[in-house]
Order: C-alpha cells, then structure tokens, then sequence
C-alpha cells in the first residue's frame, strides 16, 4: 500500500508563498520511479489539476491558472516533491492533493493516479 502524505498548508497573505511537500511513506518506495501530480478542490467546486511532472523530471506541466507562479520540484533522496507557490491569490484558496502513479509519464487527469493523500489546506486572504 502506497502512503502519500502533503503537508505545508497553511494561512498567508495575497502576493505571499507556501511550499507544499508530498511525503511517500512507504517503506522502501522511491518517488523516483512515480509520476506525481498536484490537485486542488476549492469549496462547492470541482477538484481541479495543477500541475503534473513525469518520474523522469523531464517533463512538467502546469494549469493556465498558476503557469508563471507555481513550480514543482523532486528530492529523491527524500522521497518527496514539493508544490512551490509564489504570488498567491484568494482564487487559490483550496486543499491541495498529492497523486502518484508507477508510471513514467504524467498527466492532468485525476483517474491516471491511484495514490492520493489526505490534502492540505491553502487559505489566501485578501
């Protein structure tokens, strides 16, 4: 059983930044060998992606809404990828979800990923 596990939300200000982290606790699991992706759910609306990055790291992806502000980030050595945000807008106010997928490429499509976590919250206030 994969174990992903996001931390770092938080309460910050418009214009401020947050570093989410994804955590594979999984004895013995790699992240190296996962796709990983990031998604957000803000309340009465539909989960949404933010970005992806393939296992590889050569390939990432981001959504129109945070291109320019929010870049992703792998340490294998600690098993974790990072979400940093940059230049935060209440627009972005959600729980931000981890995914992973034993998989070489990535995707923006939440079905692709079977690992999920429990989320973090993001608040940005005005």
């Amino acid at each position: 059983q994969v174990q992903v596990v996001e931390s770092g939300g938080g309460l910050v200000q418009s214009g401020g930044s947050l570093t989410l982290s994804c955590v594979a606790s999984t004895p013995g699991l790699t992240v190296a060998f996962y796709s990983v992706a990031w998604f957000r759910q803000a309340p009465a609306k539909e989960r949404e992606a933010v970005s992806c990055m393939s296992a590889s790291d050569d390939w990432r992806y981001y959504a129109d809404a945070v291109k320019g502000r929010f870049t992703m980030s792998r340490d294998s050595a600690k098993n974790t990828v990072y979400l940093h945000m940059n230049n935060l807008k209440p627009e972005d106010t959600a729980v931000y979800y981890c995914a992973a997928e034993r998989r070489p490429d990535a995707t923006m499509i939440a079905t692709d990923y079977s690992y999920w976590g429990q989320g973090t919250q993001v608040t940005v206030s005005s």
